[in-house]
């Protein structure tokens, strides 16, 4: 039997935690002044800014869970340690934004028929400082994003989220020139709508993750003929391939093995193809004579 243990997920993020433990203080820090603003001054744009911006803070703090959770031994008890911890938040913070992007549309929609008078100068101050902030992030995240794919996502969610303080900013300025009331409306709509595919497609990964699904960017028919393309390999059969947190999966199976075969070279083959050619750097292979059940997959 072999065993791949890759190198530590977040190793090179680890790198590069304290820019990302600030990136997500300023933004949380700023989320919570827009929310406040936006309530105070029944602002729909900034309110919806305010849950866009949520879903960067979750990135973030995502993100800093990986590279700490990483760095702790398992539990005893807890062989997996407490990285599901980041998918169960996922999960829990998916469906609260997915609460507070309906409420945004339908707020939207009642408004319409008759926009309250929302003030564009805090509107315009609070856009200018937020994207100031959401600037200032992606300065702080620019060195790691080059290494770590983690820090990578992290740039792109506060990315989102500058554009995002670009369309308040767009709407303080229509509301301060022409007084136009539907503007306010209008860019929360688009963010709230901004806010869905993301928050479906984090809902949806925890849920793949949770119910153990293979990984979608693993393709099992071609690992399968990878595997079995091996020397010495003549199938493959019981393969499980699962993950346990964002960016770090598993793989479990049996290869049949040629007699003629040294099992100690295909294992390590077989190793090698799951690790550098699919990304699974935690795999656990059994090797099998060549009676095998008809459960197997032959080449």
């Amino acid at each position: 039997m072999g065993h791949s243990h890759g190198v530590p997920i977040g190793s090179a993020a680890a790198r590069h935690r304290r820019p990302l433990v600030t990136a997500f203080v300023l933004t949380a820090a700023f989320m919570v002044v827009e929310f406040a603003v936006g309530v105070a001054t029944g602002s729909l744009a900034l309110l919806s800014d305010a849950a866009h911006m949520g879903t960067d803070v979750l990135a973030l703090g995502m993100s800093i869970a990986a590279i700490s959770l990483a760095a702790r031994p398992a539990a005893k008890g807890r062989t997996y340690g407490s990285y599901r911890l980041e998918v169960l938040a996922a999960l829990a913070n998916g469906l609260l934004l997915f609460a507070v992007a309906a409420f945004v549309i339908v707020e939207a929609v009642r408004r319409f028929a008759e926009p309250p008078a929302v003030p564009g100068g805090p509107l315009l101050i609070t856009a200018v400082v937020g994207l100031a902030v959401n600037l200032v992030s992606l300065r702080l995240l620019s060195a790691g994003a080059k290494e770590s794919i983690t820090l990578r996502g992290a740039s792109l969610e506060v990315l989102g989220d500058a554009l995002g303080s670009i369309g308040v900013i767009v709407a303080a300025i229509v509301l301060l020139t022409t007084g136009w009331a539907w503007a306010d409306p209008i860019v929360g709509v688009l963010i709230g709508l901004l806010i869905l595919p993301r928050t479906w497609s984090l809902t949806r990964q925890a849920l793949g993750i949770l119910m153990e699904s293979a990984p979608a960017h693993v393709d099992l028919a071609a690992l399968e003929r990878d595997v079995c393309a091996v020397p010495g390999v003549l199938a493959l059969h019981d393969l499980h391939v699962w993950t346990i947190t964002s960016g770090m999966e598993s793989a479990t199976g049996h290869v049949v093995v040629a007699p003629d075969a040294d099992y100690r070279t295909a294992l390590s083959r077989v190793l090698a193809v799951l690790r550098e050619r699919h990304g699974i750097d935690h795999a656990t292979i059994q090797c099998e004579p060549e009676a095998f059940p008809e459960t197997t997959h032959r080449v």
